[in-house]
């Protein structure tokens, strides 16, 4: 099963941007893009968002297959 995390990770990949890159951009730590990433954390509404806009993904996307 794909997760949010996957998605994040991948998007941000595709765009070439670094986890401190996409942390400065949602005005984040690093290590909450980490964790986001990893599937410990699962983005709020708020950063889910800001995500869709930062990495250029709907954010039907990001929601795909999550039960949140």
């Amino acid at each position: 099963m794909i997760t949010i995390g996957h998605t994040i990770k991948a998007a941000r990949e595709r765009r070439n941007l670094t986890k401190e890159e996409l942390a400065q951009k949602l005005r984040v730590g690093t290590h909450t893009v980490e964790k986001y990433e990893s599937g410990e954390q699962i983005p709020s509404n708020q950063t889910i968002l800001k995500l869709s806009t930062v990495l250029d993904i709907p954010t039907s996307e990001l929601l795909k297959k999550q039960n949140i």
